[in-house]
């Protein structure tokens, strides 16, 4: 795999075609969030009472941080790359330059992780301004750089999917049957330690979990040792989906 600094010009250019949409995406970015913690933290706090002493909201902004960034960073591999792909061959123009088929996807990859990072900073500003603060600062750069990981992980997993996709209603598979049910089985909204053994165990092979884990630890500045298993494995996953789908998109994109 042979990667070069041409990646920056990649993220570039997909950075200055954002700005015409800057303004419908910023608010998007931000009602999403919204709508978690005002619905989840609020409306249904009121019925879950404490968690660990705490408001529900300090539960659920760890769990919501990690997951806004998943989506974000999946959903502009899977439909922007797509579009990008087949409807706009913008892949067919940047390979017939100087940058290669590698650093395209990268390029791609690394603008999805920037989308994931809006997010995921939105969601914390909304946080921050309900009054639910991260530990300390040193609490918060780490939330950041969870985030980067995080975007990282899910973007190389969503352009797997999109170097094997004939059409977008091949997204909804990967969506409805891998992304939506790691929201609701990852420890986001709810506990793990009170459901089924079953469950417990299918959870730990959802990588959402253990950027969860990571999150609310970091979140409450309380840390074990369990984390850094939690950390390797987001790590390994990563570098696997990394190198597997800039490969396959590769192929896709040069027959």
């Amino acid at each position: 795999m042979n990667l070069s600094y041409r990646i920056y010009y990649v993220f570039l250019r997909n950075l200055v075609s954002y700005k015409r949409f800057v303004v419908p995406t910023f608010l998007v970015s931000l009602i999403e969030p919204l709508f978690y913690l005002i619905t989840f933290g609020i409306g249904m706090g009121a019925y879950m009472g404490q968690f660990g002493g705490k408001p529900y909201l300090y539960f659920l902004v760890p769990g919501v941080l990690v997951s806004s960034v998943m989506m974000s960073s999946t959903f502009e591999c899977l439909y922007g790359t797509f579009v990008k792909m087949i409807h706009e061959k913008l892949y067919d123009s940047l390979i017939a330059t100087p940058v290669s088929a590698e650093d395209a996807v990268a390029g791609d990859i690394a603008w999805a992780v920037f989308r994931g990072l809006v997010s995921g900073s939105l969601m914390m500003l909304v946080a921050i301004l309900m009054g639910i603060l991260p530990g300390s600062l040193l609490s918060s750069l780490l939330l950041l750089l969870l985030m980067i990981f995080v975007g990282i992980l899910f973007a190389s997993l969503a352009m797997i999917v999109t170097s094997v996709s004939p059409s977008f209603d091949f997204f909804n598979y990967y969506t409805e049957l891998i992304i939506t049910p790691m929201l609701f089985f990852s420890g986001v909204f709810f506990p793990l330690d009170r459901f089924p053994a079953w469950m417990k165990t299918l959870s730990n092979f959802m990588p959402l979990t253990h950027a969860v884990k990571i999150s609310r630890a970091v979140f409450s500045g309380e840390y074990e040792s369990g984390l850094i298993l939690n950390f390797l494995v987001i790590l390994v996953l990563e570098m696997i989906a990394f190198y597997i789908g800039i490969k396959m998109m590769k192929r896709r994109l040069i027959k």
